[in-house]
């Protein structure tokens, strides 16, 4: 089945409603007669956030202090082994080492592990035997495994090699990975047996026969030549002879070409087969290119090698390896029974390039560079194998970012079988890539944005696909039960910034609300699969863990507290989330709006100035109830409010959580949707917070930085003043994973990264502008900035101030750079606005 997008399609109008209010309401999320939830009409309801809070004035160096002020949250939590304990880790106060505690599920206190009982408390991807009595986790790159009942430990390896991958075979016994090397355990003898070598090496053809004219002759003329070759065949067939009569003898080598790396492997329940992705051998690193870290121990210039920018990525394609361990046969897998392995997907973009040179473009087929799909963040394999063995799933994406497959194995003929392809003409978004088996079954369940959200389906192979969920909502981070009943998922269904947890029925497609718990909520299933390990925030409340009872319309306590009474009592504005009318789709820019502590509803006069964040990442969701990874901001902008400031935080479109029309509206003119978001956002403060137009600011990071540059450089009325942080200025520079998503290829699409690149532009500045440059950068190179302030030189801009900051990386770490970063950005706009 196929599944086409084109970039101009607007699959839905949601309701706009001027201000959200968000307060301990019962979920009404409706089912159908097909039983999806749908979504509710809580998007177009007003909600509240939380109140402000505290009493005491933030100031700017507390806010840019070290986080550990604001209290030491839990970390990394994950289940014991017996459900009835909680890891998790907590940073030091004033070092960046974590201690690991343990805490009952219900207790209130935590217990800390002592350093020689790490290796006694499991691991987040401790995996189980089919019947669940034994776990099995890797400690410092060695094998252990509990016995769930008793609690006994038996450690499987100790080496200096670093072991990983453990998986409990249909046999009950473990199989484990050395590096290319897979082993399994007899867990009755404690044998230990290589079932395969994957060597990237080209296959030994035995002992070679001269073949040159010289060489036949040096054969025939001097008799100890062909003595010793003749005992190099003889040691050679012996040896051969040995390996195949003596089971005792590991003969488990398989042959993967020279040049070439194992991108992926996946071992068969049954310990049988595998399942290998090669590709050819590549650096990440450009070619010549290097970084100078100028603040060294030993005050030389350290030149670091970086990544490869796009512009000088080549193309790449995989090889599927299906290995028969049983057989001993491998055999590599076409993509030429994908549908579409061949299209031209790009012709219309090409064709639209041509033409700019006075050429013109034929269309033609040729095979594409397919991979398996990577997921950023994403915590599983490309390959699943489903319970018996008897059948394996692959997700797969081309090299151009426009399609990907879902492709089973037909065994008997060799071949890959498509079950699923998603097609864009934009592009394939890297999240909501989940997928796996029902157990003990050959249906598939995934996600796909097929329907413009990201939704739930399921399909046997011999069948039709039935969307498990439906509606304008993203689901993600999918957990099925062991005993089918439940799939359970994190969704936005009440509002597009409220996450709570829902599962359903994959047999009736009933959903159920689980949580309700009002911000940012995420989830681990207990091994048990009675509880679950919430991770909860709120817009003013940073992560604290909670357990619940894995049931509709949980209750959950809270099993954490570690937010400090100091950052309590700080006097902090609680934005309140905003829809803003757009004027170029039917839904609303969700945005965080923070009113002033002196404002009064209804004031008139125009007399605000104001400020608008952007958001880094392009793809990310900040508008959301829950706790932001940018708190810096939060206290800054609260900060700001308590002056007097309107501060708005907008999710423009290319932001997370509001569908793939929303996500794709930035393809091939990244900046130009957004900076007309931040135009409606003016007005919306304008018309409803009595802001004066002419005393509007802005600033942000990363993709935030490049917003503001094209806010400045393309509607240079819209702001008065602009900080630009750690910025990308030529999207050509930029890597390829993220860029040519949405700008393709340079070789391909040049217009797509001029339209896009704030340098082509920067003649259009007029305003005032602060660039914040880190200089050991290796996401956004500080040669960013640097081409880009030649070219305002050039250009003879006059204002214009750059600051650079030598020890810091993309994201900064020392506190007197935030705190110097963020008193320009705020001595700027006190003197601009």
């Amino acid at each position: 089945m196929i599944f086409k997008f084109s970039s101009s399609k607007t699959l839905v109008a949601m309701a706009v409603a001027s201000s959200v209010m968000l307060a301990g309401c019962t979920a009404t999320a409706t089912t159908s007669n097909d039983s999806a939830i749908q979504t509710n009409t809580k998007v177009a309801s007003v909600v509240n956030t939380p109140a402000d809070m505290g009493v005491s004035k933030i100031t700017l160096e507390q806010a840019m202090a070290h986080p550990d002020w604001i209290g030491r949250q839990p970390q990394s939590a994950f289940w014991s082994a017996d459900s009835s304990t909680v890891i998790y880790a907590r940073k030091q106060q004033g070092s960046e080492l974590r201690d690991i505690f343990t805490q009952a599920v219900n207790a209130q206190t935590a217990e800390q592990v002592a350093l020689n009982q790490l290796h006694s408390v499991g691991s987040s991807k401790a995996v189980f035997s089919n019947d669940k009595s034994l776990q099995a986790y890797v400690f410092e790159g060695n094998i252990f495994i509990k016995n769930v009942q008793s609690g006994v430990i038996k450690q499987i390896t100790q080496s200096s090699a670093t072991e990983s991958k453990p998986q409990f075979l249909n046999d009950g016994n473990l199989a484990y990975r050395q590096g290319n090397i897979f082993f399994k355990v007899d867990l009755t003898t404690g044998l230990t047996r290589e079932i395969a070598n994957l060597k990237l090496a080209d296959k030994p053809q035995g002992i070679k026969e001269p073949t040159t004219y010289i060489a036949k002759e040096q054969y025939k003329l001097i008799d100890y030549i062909a003595l010793q070759h003749k005992n190099k065949q003889d040691k050679y067939a012996r040896n051969e002879q040995v390996k195949a009569q003596n089971s005792s003898i590991a003969n488990t080598h398989y042959y993967l070409g020279d040049g070439n790396t194992v991108d992926e492997a996946q071992l068969s329940p049954n310990g049988d087969a595998l399942i290998v992705v090669v590709q050819e051998k590549s650096s990440w690193r450009g070619e010549g290119d290097i970084m100078p870290n100028y603040i060294t121990d030993d005050a030389t210039i350290e030149p670091k090698k970086v990544r490869r920018r796009v512009a000088d990525a080549k193309e790449q394609t995989s090889e599927i390896v299906y290995i028969n361990l049983a057989d001993q046969s491998q055999t590599t897998l076409g993509f030429n029974t994908l549908p579409g392995f061949d299209e031209d997907v790009l012709a219309e973009v090409k064709k639209e390039n041509y033409a700019r040179e006075g050429k013109t473009y034929k269309s033609k087929k040729q095979p594409r560079g397919i991979n398996v799909i990577s997921d950023w963040g994403w915590d599983q394999s490309p390959i699943s194998w489903n319970d018996d063995g008897s059948q394996v799933a692959i997700m797969l994406e081309a090299w151009d970012n426009k399609d990907r497959w879902l492709a089973t194995v037909d065994f008997e003929n060799n071949k890959l079988v498509s079950q699923h392809r998603l097609h864009d003409d934009a592009w394939i978004a890297y999240a909501f890539n989940d997928f796996g088996w029902l157990n003990d079954s050959t249906t598939l369940y995934y996600l796909s944005e097929e329907s413009g959200y990201s939704q739930l389906y399921k399909k046997p192979l011999n069948g039709k696909a039935t969307a498990l969920t439906q509606g304008q909502f993203e689901v993600s981070d999918l957990t099925l039960t062991d005993d089918n009943s439940a799939i359970y998922y994190k969704a936005n269904i009440e509002h597009p910034g409220l996450y709570e947890i829902y599962r359903v029925n994959p047999q009736t497609g009933v959903s159920e609300q689980v949580t309700d718990l009002n911000g940012m909520t995420d989830y681990t299933l207990s091994p048990d699969q009675s509880k679950l390990l919430l991770r909860h925030s709120k817009i003013t409340m940073p992560t604290e863990l909670y357990v619940a009872e894995a049931k509709a319309n949980t209750t959950a306590t809270r099993l954490t507290n570690t937010i400090s009474d100091a950052f309590l009592a700080k006097k902090l504005t609680a934005p309140k989330i905003v829809a803003v009318p757009s004027s170029h789709t039917d839904q609303p820019i969700y945005a965080k709006v923070y009113y002033p502590a002196d404002y009064q509803e209804g004031e008139t006069g125009k007399t605000r100035k104001a400020v608008i964040f952007n958001h880094g990442a392009g793809y990310l969701q900040n508008s959301h109830m829950g706790w932001s990874g940018y708190f810096r901001e939060f206290m800054f902008h609260s900060l700001l409010a308590d002056e007097g400031y309107v501060v708005m935080d907008m999710d423009y479109r290319a932001s997370k959580g509001y569908g793939r029309d929303w996500r794709t509206a930035i393809y091939r003119q990244m900046g130009t949707p957004e900076t007309q978001d931040l135009a409606d956002g003016v007005k919306w403060m304008a018309d409803n917070a009595n802001v004066n137009t002419q005393a509007v600011g802005t600033y942000g990071g990363s993709y935030g930085g490049f917003m503001t540059f094209m806010a400045l450089f393309t509607a240079p009325d819209l702001f008065q003043s602009g900080a630009a942080l750690r910025p990308v200025t030529d999207w050509a520079h930029y890597n390829t994973g993220y860029t040519a998503n949405i700008l393709n290829h340079p070789d391909v699409d040049p217009i797509a990264y001029e339209r896009s690149s704030p340098i082509y532009y920067a003649e259009g500045l007029k305003k005032h502008l602060l660039i914040n440059a880190p200089m050991v950068d290796d996401n956004v190179f500080f040669q960013d900035s640097v081409r880009l302030v030649q070219r305002l030189i050039e250009l003879e801009k006059e204002n214009f101030e750059t600051a650079i900051f030598p020890v810091e990386p993309h994201g900064f770490v020392q506190p007197s750079s935030w705190l110097d970063e963020y008193r320009r950005i705020y001595k700027l706009f006190k003197e601009t606005l």
